[in-house]
């Protein structure tokens, strides 16, 4: 049986992934890892705090990181994976990166909601598939892309924007740690 140890962290637990498990199972604690990395980072900090932006001319925000994720999940697991017709949450023709853009008004209750909304269909969306089986949706360029692709992708994701939310929380209240 896989190991996991599980690392609490005021509301935002956090399992490292198993050292022995399969293939799949490793692909789904990472990406979970990685999710719940990007939920610490935004723990503890007010909606000010979240939209303060990293360094000019850069407006990247945590509370944009958290909106952009829950675009990113619904762009590859909804539509490409499962060939889903769901709008985008936050872009519009007037500001496709209205997702980073976050504004006086937004909060992070409800990007923290929609995220864990999409995180959980997402789940439901890969539950059902094997790591071989193709996406039913194309992206732009007309690619195919199995749910094994679709896992490294996200951990990538996350890994990335998970570097930048270390480097924006240690900005605001000089938090630094993994």
């Amino acid at each position: 049986m896989p190991v996991m140890s599980i690392e609490q962290s005021g509301t935002a637990p956090r399992v490292h992934p198993s050292t022995t498990s399969g293939e799949r199972e490793a692909l789904e604690q990472w990406l979970d890892f990685h999710r719940a990395t990007l939920a610490r980072k935004c723990e503890g900090l007010d909606d000010a705090q979240l939209r303060t932006p990293s360094a000019p001319p850069s407006d990247l925000n945590l509370l944009g990181l958290v909106r952009h994720m829950a675009e990113v999940e619904r762009g590859w697991f909804r539509h490409t994976l499962a060939g889903e017709e769901a709008p985008w949450i936050y872009a519009t023709e007037e500001d496709q990166d209205r997702d980073i853009h976050a504004r006086e008004g937004d909060t992070y209750e409800e990007a923290h909601a929609t995220w864990q909304a999409e995180i959980t269909h997402a789940r439901a969306l890969a539950a059902t598939r094997g790591l071989d089986d193709l996406g039913v949706g194309k992206r732009s360029g007309g690619e195919e892309f199995n749910l094994r692709w679709i896992y490294l992708h996200m951990i990538e994701e996350y890994a990335r924007h998970n570097g930048h939310a270390d480097l924006l929380r240690e900005r605001i209240d000089g938090a630094t740690g993994d």
